[in-house]
């Protein structure tokens, strides 16, 4: 048979069939694979009948010769070993410049190894995220490619055609850059996605339990706020969330064991800046809160013997209910600020030159963490490529100017009725020490040198100068030969 694939995707869950489906839609042959072969006719004679442009393949021999040279191979399987394993079952049969594409949750440093190792062997490698769930699969997703730069050109016409597409027509899709950038953009996304729900969580225990709200009633408030500022996906599946009840006409959030699960990019992101040195705190303390989730046995047993004040509220509840939205709205801006630090911080790190407003673009349609506000945060970086930090933006500094006396009252009346609100808490501490000349470090320094004769710089010598003080009187000269923060 003569060759027709235009690509083939091994992994026929519900995402790669949906890709799949997508692909065939806009007019791209696939080939599908499936290491359990019984899927693959199952797929055929279900989700794909009728689709001439699904091609079915029972070995991997067959899939590569169904494919137009150079061939392009798409991974939907789990993260990890599989997609190794998938790599030398592949190798035998590619010729160079061929081409596999991660679509999966991979860390971006095992995309760096596995592009430099392919491109050893001549072949072309991309690792890519794919956002959106089942349905941005299906209808468009948010699609982040970076590895082999050469490999772009080849399926750039597919992933731009399946993406999801701004209100202007724009492709939420774009090439990232080299080995591991595409991986690392998906991972900051998820990690961003993280603080985004914790926040949207915090906002919800604060109206519940502070203010005693309904489920209808806190519906119908983000509703409204889904049609300003906070506009986007989800706030406005958290509206249907709160609204939606089961055949018993009660309510299905309620029902939901509050004990929340995580796939651990949001723990990657936190130990990555860690280990850049960037102050990602919303993002790790979200990733906490989930944690601290997991411990229901013995928050259930803590709770009987751990007592804090009465949950009561006094004064305008329509008042405070607004003060929460700008408290969210603040804290969000925090998250991806932070969010936009990360990915500075990576892109000199890891040499990727990476696009900040080309990121937001991508992240505008299709993916998990859509917003309106996304398309600030390009309009920002459009107007300064080299803008340090979101918080320095004109557009963001007078929003977080605005929402600040609410932003503060909230965590204050929190922390007094005793209701758990560590994301907006930690937004606005990170908010008060950026915002801040002078910080405790100095302190800090001292009692390092102390200890550990450390060594200090002063305010009133050149940066670069260390100095050590014999603190004690004791022990004689000594001096660190480094300077470690």
């Amino acid at each position: 048979m003569e060759p027709k694939g235009d690509i083939a995707l091994i992994g026929l869950a519900v995402m790669g069939q949906n890709l799949i489906l997508n692909m065939a839609d806009h007019g791209f042959t696939v080939v599908a694979y499936n290491r359990t072969v019984s899927k693959v006719d199952e797929f055929l004679n279900d989700a794909a009948k009728g689709y001439d442009r699904v091609i079915g393949a029972h070995s991997l021999e067959e899939m590569v010769s169904l494919l137009k040279k150079p061939r392009k191979v798409m991974l939907m399987v789990k993260a990890g070993k599989a997609v190794d394993d998938f790599i030398e079952l592949l190798l035998p049969h590619l010729e160079p410049g061929d081409l596999i594409i991660d679509g999966g949750n991979s860390h971006f440093s095992d995309t760096i190894r596995r592009t430099k190792y392919l491109e050893s062997k001549g072949l072309l490698y991309i690792g890519t995220g794919v956002s959106g769930g089942e349905e941005g699969a299906r209808h468009g997703p948010s699609i982040m490619p970076g590895g082999s730069p050469q490999a772009w050109p080849l399926v750039k016409d597919i992933f731009q055609s399946i993406a999801a597409k701004t209100p202007n027509g724009e492709p939420c899709c774009d090439w990232v850059g080299s080995d591991g950038a595409g991986h690392y953009v998906k991972m900051v996304h998820n990690g961003i996605e993280y603080g985004d729900m914790q926040l949207i969580c915090e906002a919800y225990q604060l109206m519940k339990e502070g203010l005693g709200m309904s489920n209808e009633e806190m519906h119908q408030v983000f509703v409204e706020w889904n049609k300003g500022e906070l506009s986007s996906y989800l706030i406005e599946i958290t509206g249907d969330i709160l609204a939606y009840k089961d055949e018993n006409g009660e309510y299905v959030v309620d029902k939901i064991l509050d004990t929340a699960g995580q796939k651990g990019t949001g723990k990657w992101t936190s130990v990555n800046s860690l280990d850049l040195g960037v102050p990602v705190t919303l993002i790790a303390e979200a990733v906490y809160a989930r944690c601290l989730s997991a411990m229901k046995d013995e928050r259930v047993a803590a709770s009987k013997l751990l007592k804090g004040p009465k949950r009561s509220f006094r004064g305008d509840r329509t008042a405070f209910v607004e003060d929460i939205r700008k408290a969210l709205l603040a804290s969000k801006i925090v998250s991806y600020a932070q969010g936009f630090m990360l990915l500075r911080e990576a892109s000199q790190e890891y040499k990727w030159n990476l696009n900040y407003g080309g990121i937001a673009l991508l992240w505008r349609a299709g993916c998990i963490i859509r917003s309106v506000f996304l398309g600030r945060i390009k309009e920002a970086f459009d107007r300064d490529p080299n803008l340090a930090n979101l918080l320095l933006d004109k557009y963001f500094r007078g929003i977080i100017q605005r929402a600040q006396p609410s932003w503060r009252r909230v965590v204050a009346k929190a922390v007094q009725m005793g209701v758990p609100v560590p994301a907006f808490t930690t937004a606005l501490a990170f908010f008060d020490g950026y915002r801040s000349e002078r910080l405790p470090a100095n302190l800090l320094q001292a009692q390092r040198d102390y200890f550990g004769a450390h060594t200090y710089e002063r305010i009133d010598r050149p940066r670069g100068e260390f100095f050590h003080t014999n603190w004690t009187g004791r022990g004689g000269k000594v001096a660190s030969g480094t300077y470690t923060v």
